[in-house]
């Protein structure tokens, strides 16, 4: 069994057990959530699937790898290097109910 789930703006395609990183959640390693459902086993909800639920489990709050943003205008000595780090969470999709 499947669900297309929401979270932080992106859509997840996930199956009991597995372990994904989205957008930062709040809440502490071992809380318990519930994510929105857009899609399950071929029925598709407008937007979301009526009785449907997907549990998750928080595994923990890290930080992805980090991206270099660097700026430069030819000809003109501007150079600008940056860099970010994105806050993430790491879930575990515990039940799907349908």
């Amino acid at each position: 069994m499947f669900a297309v789930i929401r979270t932080g703006g992106k859509q997840y395609t996930v199956a009991k057990d597995q372990v994904i990183l989205v957008e930062k959640l709040e809440g502490k390693a071992g809380d318990k959530i519930d994510v929105e459902v857009l899609a399950l086993d071929g029925k598709i909800g407008a937007p979301l699937v009526a009785g449907a639920t997907v549990a998750a489990e928080i595994l923990e709050q890290t930080r992805g790898d980090k991206v270099i943003i660097f700026k430069k205008r030819r000809r003109h000595n501007y150079r600008r290097k940056n860099g970010h780090r994105q806050h993430l969470t790491a879930i575990k999709i515990t039940d799907i109910k349908g």
